[in-house]
């Protein structure tokens, strides 16, 4: 909490999307990377139809109406068993909120959501160098020396 001002934590549900839209604007900020975030945003229908599929979670904290933090992840059913597994894809707070808990009580929230789906774990990726993403990482689960690789698909 900076000064007195409290985080609330929310899934967000298809009736969210202007909600959505400001998690993605401060995703962009967070990230540096305001044209990925908010170059070719879609619009209502089309978030409110993915917030309504069971494979998608987006998480949302707020002080007051401003998003200062969130996480977009995937649920990924397996095949080799009856469980789930949890991909977060992007999980960012903005610059003024950071060292707050806030990363940390989203994933805390996210954890609770992937026991009611009966999820078996979940996992993440941090890119080297981003200490402060791997500190929090590690503090709450097991690295793995894995290598990531991008296939395009040519149009």
């Amino acid at each position: 909490m900076i000064g007195d001002m409290p985080y609330s934590y929310c899934q967000l549900t298809p009736t969210d999307a202007p909600l959505l839209k400001r998690l993605l604007a401060m995703f962009g900020e967070a990230f540096e990377d305001v044209p990925t975030y908010q170059d070719a945003v879609p619009g209502d229908e089309y978030l409110a139809a993915l917030l309504a599929k069971p494979h998608f979670i987006a998480l949302a904290a707020t002080s007051g109406d401003e998003v200062v933090g969130g996480l977009a992840a995937y649920v990924l059913d397996k095949f080799e068993r009856d469980r789930r597994e949890i991909y977060i894809y992007d999980l960012a707070v903005a610059r003024a909120h950071r060292r707050q808990g806030i990363a940390t009580a989203l994933i805390k929230r996210l954890v609770d959501i992937a026991r009611e789906r009966r999820a078996y774990v979940i996992f993440v990726q941090a890119d080297s160098g981003d200490e402060p993403a791997i500190t929090l990482y590690e503090s709450m689960g097991t690295k793995e020396d894995v290598h990531h690789f991008d296939i395009a698909v040519p149009r």
